[in-house]
């Protein structure tokens, strides 16, 4: 069952509007800093809206709280609509945000810098937050890049007043009295970031992912063992090649657990 789609176009957005609109199933609404409440067949965005089962379209990024009952774990699917396009991922416990997605924890687990299906996302106490369970392009997705930011960009590039996955990250976990220092070292789904014989990074860091990049329709789909926050940026960067120099939409679906 889908309980919950919406697309998610990048932009760099300077300020972030709140809706209060009602919408109805299939409505198309564009969002700011809203976030999506997911959880017994109802999805509930914050006080803004009562129930939204259907689709939409969010500027940018958002976050996701997603329930887990045992076997009954609900499954979040991000689809790159038109290939080429990065998407900067953060996960929470979301009854207690201070326990958050850990890089090392996962790595040293997974035994790789390559995440892909089968490969869990643990916390920094050591306990499975979120779960791949599909993978379409079969492994690429940088564990070590990070998110960008305006900072970032004129370190490395020479762009001032150019926000950032950083920026959007900011902006999302606002609602949930978070901030700078609760976001770590993220997961950058669809990016490559080649680590090579002598331990040296690719120029720049993000490369298109071997064979072209991802295709459209590529996607992963995580499943939550636990209730969980999940922060998305859809990434707006264009100073390197992660976006083929183009930032696209992306899809974003929440599923019923099985």
């Amino acid at each position: 069952r889908r309980d919950l789609a919406f697309d998610v176009v990048p932009s760099r957005p300077k300020t972030h509007h709140r809706l209060h609109a009602k919408t109805h199933t299939g409505d198309r609404v564009r969002l700011g800093s809203a976030f999506v409440i997911i959880g017994r067949a109802t999805c509930d965005i914050g006080r803004k809206w009562d129930t939204l089962i259907g689709a939409g379209i969010m500027t940018t990024h958002g976050f996701a709280r997603i329930h887990s009952r045992r076997n009954l774990g609900q499954h979040l699917r991000i689809t790159d609509l038109e290939g080429h396009q990065g998407v900067d991922f953060l996960c929470y416990n979301a009854d207690n945000p201070l326990e958050r997605y850990h890089a090392p924890n996962t790595l040293k687990a997974a035994g790789t810098l390559r995440l892909t299906t089968g490969h869990t996302l643990y916390s920094d106490e050591a306990r499975p937050i979120m779960t791949m369970v599909a993978d379409s392009v079969g492994g690429f997705h940088d564990t070590i890049g990070g998110c960008c930011s305006a900072h970032s960009n004129e370190m490395l590039y020479g762009v001032a007043d150019c926000p950032g996955c950083r920026e959007n990250f900011l902006a999302a976990l606002t609602d949930h009295d978070l901030g700078r220092r609760d976001i770590v070292p993220n997961v950058n789904f669809f990016c490559n970031v080649p680590v090579v014989d002598d331990g040296l990074l690719a120029e720049r860091s993000f490369v298109p992912i071997p064979g072209g990049g991802s295709k459209p329709g590529d996607h992963v789909e995580l499943r939550a063992e636990m209730k969980t926050l999940a922060i998305i940026s859809n990434c707006p960067q264009m100073n390197n090649p992660c976006n083929d120099g183009q930032p696209t939409a992306i899809r974003v679906e929440v599923l019923g657990g099985s």
